[in-house]
């Protein structure tokens, strides 16, 4: 569910390669770029019954409100989506017999923590719109978990890469749009730690999740690695100078963000046998080598908040 969006449009066609017979429910607001021959449902996940859902093992929920510029514009959709939505889909999908949902979180949920590397264990206290919906959609699922229904929330570092459904409103993807077209990369603090989550081990994170059989509710924290934002641009700046001769400034403002967090993905490897295959360079190549897919900056549609404001525009949300 929600599986054409930024992360759906790649994990959707890496699931059906890898052999599982995949289903796609969305209401597709950016569009569908979905191979053809991938079944698609286009629908508002409310509308979706219980008997929508039967015959299916494993419900993969990606779907909602995706970071905190649409949750700051909209917080009652925020809520809805991000809180009640999985709540609503898990019910549906533990009645009608399927066995497995795995939960798209977010490592956000930890909001600001001081110089600490946080497990599954450590708390998840966080006090803005995006983070506590996402948290309440977690606890939501997991309090459904039983036997026969096991619920698994894999919280995300922030993804970046590239995707069919790009976006460029996310941590490494902004700060390549922003050194090719502007030559420049503004940070709201270098010293703010963010967990970056490349899209391919994203992929291998999902597989493993749906191959693990162990009963009941299950959290998992998932990332490629942990860096500042700092060494981020660092990076970004050197590949922009080494591949395309063009120099590119640092401007730090310096403000206090009311995000910082780190985070071990120890269990994972320990239970999932999740191994983290990708690096800085890895991502900022994968941009590169796809440039001429969204070159166009200014493409409302690659900016999540853009078309959801447009959507709200045009009564198809009501927010």
């Amino acid at each position: 569910m929600g599986g054409t969006g930024f992360i759906g449009a790649v994990l959707s066609p890496y699931l059906d390669e890898a052999g599982y017979d995949i289903t796609v429910a969305d209401a597709c607001w950016f569009g569908n770029e979905l191979p053809s021959h991938i079944k698609l449902i286009k629908t508002d996940l409310f509308d979706l019954k219980q008997e929508d859902l039967k015959g299916f093992d494993t419900v993969i929920f990606l779907a909602g409100l995706s970071n905190d510029p649409m949750a700051e514009f909209s917080p009652k959709s925020n809520f809805i989506l991000n809180t009640a939505l999985p709540a609503y889909v898990g019910f549906i999908a533990r009645e009608a017999g399927v066995k497995k949902l795995i939960y798209a979180c977010s490592c956000s949920v930890y909001g600001y923590t001081l110089n600490k590397t946080y497990t599954e264990e450590d708390p998840a206290i966080c006090n803005y719109p995006y983070g506590v919906s996402k948290l309440q959609g977690e606890k939501s699922l997991l309090a459904l978990a039983e036997e026969n229904f096991n619920v698994i929330s894999i919280r995300q570092g922030t993804v970046c890469g590239f995707s069919p459904r790009m976006r460029l409103d996310l941590a490494m993807n902004t700060m390549f749009k922003n050194a090719v077209q502007n030559h420049k990369i503004t940070l709201s603090n270098h010293r703010i730690w963010r967990p970056i989550l490349g899209l391919h081990d994203l992929c291998q994170a999902y597989h493993k999740a749906l191959e693990f059989n162990a009963e009941g509710g299950h959290v998992f924290n998932i990332s490629s690695f942990n860096t500042t934002v700092g060494q981020l641009a660092d990076s970004v700046v050197e590949f922009v100078k080494n591949k395309m001769n063009i120099d590119v400034q640092i401007e730090d403002q310096n403000r206090q963000d009311y995000r910082n967090y780190k985070v071990s993905t120890d269990k994972a490897f320990e239970l999932l046998n999740y191994k983290a295959q990708q690096n800085d360079l890895d991502i900022i190549s994968d941009l590169y080598d796809h440039l001429d897919q969204f070159s166009d900056f200014t493409n409302e549609k690659f900016y999540n908040i853009e078309v959801f404001k447009k959507l709200v525009e045009q009564k198809a949300l009501i927010a």
